[in-house]
């Protein structure tokens, strides 16, 4: 057993999401959205880099000695798999670990609206999970790849940087491919994916322009992507696709994403008040014929009327979302409010607003 396997065991009873080892400090755990310190002596340098070393393999602590950051991902059989990044910082070097559960959790483990399991069963098109850092995306996108595994008789390839969550083949055939490991890039995997007969497509990140025009490619000609991007709302996801590329490019850009867009899932997480864990706010936008029109003519910023008067659809905004889990008083009304759209709106629910100088 590895040395920091024992703070692997600890961040799990613990029912920490996310452990950060780092020299000069004491050990910290993210319990439910939250750090807390470990009651632990400062780590030293020279001790934590050899805790890390146990761990990594040989060409990751080249990288790492010659970049001052890698990601990989490391599994203790039994109890989880963990996604890790090695940095170097003022102090010496540093580490932070996400925990991916062994066991993945269903849509309606998740308590994802309905719609969002459905998209296991398109036949083709591009569908994008969003949100901050450590908003539950990959959980999201291992529900539906979860759900299509186990209904349909196809050919799912997941592109990750490393791989996350696994799955094994039920009546689908899944194969996992890691950046780095069993590919150059992001880019090179998408690109070799199209000549591996794939129905499924997932691409753990939309990073760079090849790897959009890559993924919107192949969501033209026939396949199902599914992929991640770092932006708050179905609006600003699909303005981030286009502002990528070249002004002269982008109507045509405009053209073939409202051509293949299926649906944006954009979520944040959320502290539960009612019992332990957290739970997540969803905005769902679904590429209807309207928001196709909304995206081929550049007016996105009308996509957020849309989401309100397609709810028939399984559509809604992130306020609707938030609105819906305070009213059921699982979530705190402070919270709410901070992380709204329209902080206005829930300016009655909050006692002390936090203040904020940068909003007037």
């Amino acid at each position: 057993m590895a040395q920091i396997d024992a703070f692997f065991k600890l961040m799990n009873e613990q029912g920490a999401s996310d452990l950060h080892l780092m020299a000069g400090q004491q050990p910290v755990l993210r319990i439910q959205g939250e750090l807390e310190r470990v009651k632990y002596k400062p780590l030293d340098n020279d001790s934590l880099k050899a805790m890390l070393y146990e761990i990594a393999a040989e060409d990751k602590i080249k990288v790492f000695e010659e970049t001052g950051d890698v990601d990989f991902a490391y599994e203790i059989p039994g109890l989880a798999r963990y996604r890790a990044n090695f940095f170097q910082q003022r102090n010496g070097v540093g580490a932070v670990f996400r925990e991916i559960p062994t066991i993945i959790l269903t849509c309606d483990d998740l308590g994802l609206p309905k719609v969002i399991k459905r998209l296991a069963t398109l036949p083709r098109g591009l569908v994008l999970v969003t949100g901050p850092t450590g908003s539950g995306k990959s959980t999201t996108l291992a529900a539906i790849i979860h759900e299509a595994n186990r209904t349909r008789k196809d050919h799912i390839i997941t592109i990750e940087d490393p791989v996350e969550f696994v799955h094994k083949s039920d009546k689908a055939v899944v194969n996992h491919r890691e950046v780095g490991l069993h590919t150059r890039s992001f880019s090179a995997a998408l690109r070799g994916a199209l000549r591996e007969d794939p129905d499924i497509i997932l691409v753990g990140e939309l990073r760079d322009l090849e790897t959009i025009s890559l993924a919107l490619e192949a969501a033209a000609t026939g396949h199902l992507v599914f992929a991640t991007v770092h932006t708050s709302s179905a609006a600003k996801t699909v303005d981030r696709i286009i502002e990528v590329f070249p002004v002269s490019q982008q109507q045509q850009v405009r053209n073939t994403l409202a051509d293949g867009i299926r649906a944006v899932v954009a979520q944040t997480l959320f502290k539960r008040i009612d019992r332990q864990g957290r739970v997540a706010a969803v905005e769902i936008m679904i590429g209807t014929p309207a928001v196709r029109n909304l995206i081929r003519e550049g007016k996105t910023f009308q996509i957020p009327g849309a989401l309100q008067t397609g709810k028939k659809y399984g559509m809604q905004t992130l306020d609707d979302a938030i609105m819906l889990l305070l009213d059921k008083r699982i979530i705190r009304p402070d919270d709410a409010y901070t992380k709204a759209e329209d902080k206005s709106r829930f300016l009655p629910f909050v006692k002390n607003p936090p203040a904020d100088f940068t909003e007037v």
